[in-house]
């Protein structure tokens, strides 16, 4: 079972580099830890067992965020509109997104950094995304909003970035051209 013991925190080489693709088809072991990524994502939401194990909550996890430099993440929460995200990716990839951007007015968080780290972070208000999903189908994934946020977040893991990399060093709650608060979108 995944704990916060096996996230690792920022200042660990595994989050500041690219991440490789994963093999197609995904060997056992790459499945297997897709399936327990998405199993701490429920365990984090879940009062009692994170209360248990100690887990913070989480609604997105990627492999570098466990020192794995593989482009795997996982997502388990619902967006504003009551849908539904629970699934691992293999390979996930922006194929399209909005010029249009948006962000939290709270911010983000990070399970791999235990600080607050105010200011706004910009993302692309709607995003399309190809990946291969845990039944190892090819998906293709329009999000927008809260959904397009979280996604975003999970993609620059496998990318070697960080959320606060987005964020205006100058003024970090400055609102960026083309952006709307989560909120008014």
């Amino acid at each position: 079972m995944i704990t916060m013991k096996d996230i690792v925190r920022e200042g660990h080489p595994a989050l500041r580099e690219k991440a490789a693709e994963v093999t197609l088809p995904p060997s056992d072991e790459d499945i297997q830890l897709l399936k327990d990524m998405l199993t701490f994502l429920k365990n984090s939401q879940d009062e009692e067992l994170a209360e248990k194990y100690q887990l913070r909550p989480g609604v997105g996890l990627a492999a570098p965020q466990l020192g794995v430099k593989k482009r795997m993440m996982a997502v388990h929460f619902e967006d504003l509109d009551g849908k539904q995200y629970s699934n691992g990716y293999f390979n996930p990839r922006i194929i399209g997104h909005s010029v249009a951007q948006t962000f939290l007015s709270s911010g983000e968080g990070c399970l791999s950094v235990d600080r607050e780290v105010p200011g706004y972070v910009p993302r692309y208000k709607k995003l399309t995304i190809k990946a291969i999903d845990l039944d190892l189908n090819e998906v293709t994934l329009k999000l927008k909003g809260y959904s397009a946020i979280v996604f975003q977040h999970e993609l620059d893991h496998l990318n070697g970035i960080m959320f606060y990399d987005h964020i205006n060093e100058d003024n970090p709650f400055h609102v960026p051209e083309n952006a709307t608060p989560l909120e008014d979108s």
